[in-house]
C-alpha cells in the first residue's frame, strides 16, 4: 500500500494500532519534532501576533453536516485555537492553533471526548483506520440484511392470509420470532445511530443521527409492546418488517454513500498518498539496506526500483529511466529520466533500477508543497455549502417539530397511525441530500482536475470560474516560457554559425545566466559535441556585463581568422558596435573585434496560440498585460491571436486595469506566473498560477498549474460549468424531494420502510451525479 505523504510518528505507529487513541499518545504529538509532521507554520493573524500552526488531520467517527459544525464549536471553544474548518464531505479537518497557548493533544482530545476521532494526515495508519470502520459497517450491513429477510419471511403469511385463516398461537409465534431477529438489528446493525445520537444529546447538541434513532426506537416499542401484549392498546399490529427494511435501507445507503465517496472526493486522498513506506538506503558498508522513508536524510544514496515512487527530490546518480510524474507537472507522458536528471518525490519510476542522491527531503520537497494545496482544499467550504451547513441543524429542528406535529395530528384518530407518522417524517426528511449537493460535486472536480496537473487551493473558485468571461495573461512566464530561444546568428566572413555557436557554448558553460543556458542548450539541440573540439581556459564571469576567456592553444580554431582571447557579452563589454534588433542582442569578439551576434527573444509555449484560440471561439475575452516594452508585447499579442494587449504595465497598472473591467461588470480570470502579479493574481474573481516559480504555499491564486500547460485552460472551463450543472440539480433534488415528502408523511401515507429507502435513495442519487464529473475532462469550455 501506499503511505501517507508524510509518515506518522514512529512513537505513535510503534504505540499500537487502536483505533481510539488515549491520552498518552495524543501527549506524544506535543513534541514540536512530532507536529511539524502534520503541521506548518501560519502567518499571524491579525487577532494574533503569536507563533500559529495549521494542522491537517483526519476526522473519523463523522457522518453529516451537522456534526462537521459541532466538531468546528467544540474545536473553537479550545483556548489557543484560533481557526477550525471541518469538510464532512472529505473527513478532513483544517486546525489553526497557537503554539503558546495549547498543544495537539489538547485540542484533538476534545472532539475525543464527543466520540471523533481526529488523526493526523500523514497518518500512514489512517487507511488502515478507515478500513476497519468500513469492515464493521459491512457486517453491520451484511446482519440487518439477514434479519431482514428472515422478519419478511415470517410476516409475510399477514399479507396473504385473511382474518382467522392464522390461528392466535402462530401469529403469536410469527411476532416473538420477529422480535427476537430484530434484537440484533437494532441493538447491532443499529448501534450507530443510537450512540451518535446519545453523544450529541448528552452534549446539547443535535445531528442527523437523532431523528432516526428516535424512529427506529419508537417503531422497535411500538412493535415489542403489541408482541408482549396482544390485546393492549398497541395490540393490533406489528412493524417488524418496516423497521427491518427501514434499517437495511438506512445501511445500504449510507455503505454505498461512502464507497461512493472514496471514489469522488476520496480522489483527492488517493492523489496525497503516493510516498512509498520505505526504500533502500546504501548504509557505510556500500550495501543497500530497506529503511523507512522518514529515515531519509539531504546526501543519502537510494537505490529505486521500478514501480516504486520516489521518496525525495533528488539527482539519478546511475541508471536510465522513464518516471510518471502527471501529479507534479502535468505532463501525462512518461518522462526520461537519464543520469545526472532531477526527480521529484510522488513521481513513479517506470522502467529501471535507479540509483538516486537526495537533495530535499520532508516539507522541502515540491510534492509537499502540492499536498499542502490540497489538504486545504478538500476542508475548504463553498459558498452554497455553507448556506447548506446553516440551513442543516434549523432544518433538524424543524423535522423534530414536524413529527410532533403530525403525532398530535393523529393521535385522537389513530394512536398507532400517529406514531408511524411521526417516525416517516422524522427519516424520511433528514438533510443529507441538501447537506452533500455541493461539496461532493466541487470536490469530485478538484480530484479530477489534480489528475490532469491543476491544483485547486480554493473549492469556491470553481464556483467563480464557471462565471467567467474574460481572460488576463501575463506574458512573461505565462505565455512563454521561462528561458530564452535563439532566433538568429550573424557572423563575419570567414566564421560560420555553427562554429561560432560551438565558441560561445564552450564559454557559457562556465555560467548559469539564462542566456548561457540558452547557448549551451541550442548547442545540444544543433548536435554539436560535448565538450567539442573548441576549448576555452580561463574563463571570468563579469557580472552583468558577460564572460571572458582564452581560447585553448591545443583546441581546434572555430574559424581561419579567430584569435586567442574571446568576450561574450553585450556589445559595450566587447568593445564592438551594437547593431539595432528586436530581441535581447549578444555579442562574440576575439582579438580582431567583432566575431559573431546572437539575437534571443522569449520561447513562446508550445500550446499558447491554440489556447488563447479555444478561448475566443468560446465567446471568451482574451487579454495580456505585461511589463515588458510596448512594441514587444504588442509583437507577442499579434503572434497569437490576441487583439488587446498593453506593455510597460507595473503591477499596479495591471491592478487598476483588472478593476476597471470588473467596475464593467466583467467577470475576470487572470493568469500568471505569480512571481510579480501577487497584487493582479490577488484581486481577480479567479487566478492561476503558472509553473513553480513562486512558493506554492504562498501563491495568491485558487489554482496552480505546475506543468503550464495552457490547453487545460479550455476544459477547466468547460469542467466548472458541469459542476455547477451538477450543483444545482442536486440541490433541486434535494429541495423537490423533501417539498414531496414531508406533505406524504406528515399526512400519514408513507410507512417507515418506504421513507428510509426514500432518504438513502436521496443521498445516493446526490452522490452518483456528482460522480459523473470524475470520468473526464471536458475536450471544449462549453462542455
Amino acid at each position: 500500500m501506499q503511505a501517507a505523504a508524510l509518515p506518522f510518528p514512529p512513537a505513535l505507529a510503534q504505540s499500537g494500532s487502536s483505533c481510539e487513541p488515549d491520552a498518552d499518545r495524543l501527549a506524544l504529538l506535543d513534541s514540536p519534532d512530532e507536529w511539524a509532521v502534520f503541521s506548518q507554520p501560519c502567518e499571524p493573524s491579525a487577532e494574533s501576533a503569536r507563533e500559529l500552526w495549521e494542522s491537517q488531520v483526519v476526522v473519523r467517527g463523522m457522518h453529516c453536516a451537522a456534526c462537521s459544525l459541532t466538531l468546528e464549536q467544540s474545536l473553537l471553544g479550545v483556548k489557543g485555537v484560533v481557526r477550525a474548518q471541518v469538510s464532512a464531505a472529505s473527513g478532513r479537518a483544517s486546525v489553526v492553533w497557537s503554539a503558546a497557548l495549547t498543544r495537539p493533544s489538547e485540542w484533538m482530545a476534545v472532539p475525543q471526548a464527543l466520540g471523533y476521532r481526529l488523526l493526523p494526515a500523514s497518518d500512514a495508519f489512517a487507511p488502515d483506520h478507515g478500513r476497519k470502520e468500513a469492515r464493521l459497517a459491512l457486517w453491520r450491513w451484511l446482519v440487518a440484511g439477514f434479519c431482514m429477510m428472515q422478519v419478511m419471511m415470517y410476516a409475510f403469511p399477514a399479507y396473504i392470509t385473511t382474518p382467522g385463516e392464522i390461528t392466535p398461537d402462530i401469529e403469536k409465534l410469527l411476532r416473538w420470532a420477529s422480535w427476537v431477529l430484530s434484537l440484533p438489528l437494532v441493538f447491532f446493525s443499529g448501534a450507530p445511530f443510537f450512540g451518535n445520537a446519545w453523544r450529541d444529546l448528552k452534549h446539547r447538541n443535535i445531528s442527523m443521527d437523532l431523528p432516526v434513532a428516535l424512529g427506529i426506537l419508537i417503531t422497535f416499542a411500538i412493535s415489542s409492546a403489541a408482541t408482549f401484549e396482544p390485546q393492549g392498546w398497541w395490540g393490533r399490529e406489528v412493524y417488524f418488517d418496516s423497521l427491518s427494511m427501514f434499517v437495511f435501507f438506512l445501511l445500504t445507503g449510507r455503505w454505498l454513500e461512502q464507497r461512493l465517496r472514496n471514489r469522488t472526493a476520496g480522489a483527492l486522498d488517493s492523489l496525497m498518498q503516493r510516498l512509498p513506506d520505505s526504500v533502500e538506503r546504501q548504509g557505510q558498508d556500500g550495501h543497500f539496506e530497506r529503511v523507512a522513508v522518514r529515515r531519509l536524510r539531504a546526501g543519502d544514496l537510494i537505490r529505486v526500483l521500478p514501480g516504486e515512487a520516489f521518496p525525495a527530490d533528488g539527482q539519478v546518480i546511475s541508471g536510465n529511466t522513464f518516471a510518471d510524474e502527471a501529479l507534479l507537472t502535468g505532463e501525462s507522458r512518461a518522462v526520461a529520466r537519464p543520469q545526472g536528471a532531477s526527480v521529484l518525490a510522488g513521481s513513479h519510476n517506470l522502467s529501471a533500477v535507479v540509483q538516486v542522491r537526495i537533495e530535499q527531503v520532508g516539507p522541502a520537497t515540491r510534492y509537499a508543497q502540492i499536498v499542502s494545496l490540497m489538504q486545504r482544499a478538500s476542508v475548504d467550504k463553498p459558498r452554497l455549502a455553507l448556506l447548506a451547513d446553516r440551513v442543516a441543524r434549523p432544518f433538524l429542528w424543524f423535522v423534530l417539530f414536524a413529527a410532533f406535529t403530525a403525532a398530535v395530528f393523529w393521535w385522537g384518530t389513530d394512536p398507532a397511525r400517529a406514531l408511524m407518522a411521526a417516525v416517516a417524517v422524522l427519516v424520511v426528511t433528514c438533510p443529507c441530500a441538501l447537506s452533500l449537493a455541493t461539496p461532493s460535486a466541487m470536490l469530485t472536480t478538484a480530484g479530477l482536475l489534480a489528475r490532469n496537473g491543476v491544483l485547486v487551493r480554493r473549492l469556491q473558485a470553481i464556483e467563480s470560474l464557471a462565471a467567467v468571461d474574460t481572460v488576463i495573461f501575463d506574458k512573461t512566464g505565462t505565455l512563454t516560457e521561462a528561458h530564452m530561444a535563439l532566433h538568429n546568428v550573424q557572423v563575419r566572413a570567414g566564421v560560420t554559425a555553427a562554429q561560432a555557436l560551438q565558441l560561445a557554448s564552450a564559454m557559457a558553460r562556465h555560467s548559469l545566466h539564462p542566456v548561457s543556458r540558452a547557448l549551451v542548450a541550442q548547442a545540444g539541440k544543433s548536435g554539436l559535441p560535448e565538450p567539442g573540439p573548441v576549448q576555452v581556459t580561463d574563463v571570468v564571469e563579469v557580472m552583468g556585463q558577460g564572460l571572458e576567456g582564452r581560447l585553448a592553444p591545443s583546441s581546434s580554431s572555430p574559424g581561419p581568422c579567430c584569435m586567442g582571447h574571446v568576450r561574450l557579452g553585450s556589445a559595450r563589454f566587447c568593445n564592438v558596435e551594437s547593431r539595432p534588433g528586436e530581441g535581447l542582442l549578444v555579442y562574440l569578439a576575439d582579438g580582431l573585434g567583432w566575431l559573431a551576434r546572437f539575437e534571443f527573444g522569449e520561447a513562446v509555449r508550445a500550446d499558447a496560440a491554440l489556447a488563447v484560440a479555444a478561448l475566443q471561439a468560446v465567446g471568451m475575452d482574451v487579454q495580456m498585460l505585461s511589463g515588458d516594452r510596448e512594441a514587444t508585447a504588442l509583437r507577442m499579442a499579434v503572434r497569437l491571436g490576441i487583439r488587446q494587449a498593453q506593455g510597460d504595465c507595473t503591477p499596479q497598472a495591471k491592478l487598476a486595469h483588472l478593476q476597471a473591467l470588473q467596475q464593467q461588470g466583467r467577470k475576470v480570470l487572470m493568469v500568471g506566473d505569480g512571481l510579480n502579479d501577487g497584487p493582479v493574481l490577488a484581486g481577480a474573481h479567479v487566478s492561476i498560477a503558472m509553473g513553480l516559480a513562486a512558493p506554492l504555499a504562498q501563491a495568491q491564486s485558487d489554482f496552480v498549474m505546475p506543468g503550464g500547460q495552457l490547453m487545460l485552460l479550455p476544459a477547466m472551463f468547460g469542467q466548472a460549468r458541469r459542476t455547477m450543472r451538477v450543483v444545482r440539480q442536486n440541490l433541486l433534488w434535494a429541495a423537490a424531494y423533501n417539498a414531496v415528502c414531508v406533505p406524504i408523511a406528515v399526512a400519514g401515507w408513507m410507512p417507515a420502510w418506504l421513507a428510509g429507502l426514500g432518504m438513502a435513495l436521496s443521498s445516493l442519487l446526490v452522490i452518483a451525479n456528482a460522480a459523473r464529473l470524475a470520468h473526464r475532462m471536458p475536450q471544449e469550455a462549453g462542455s
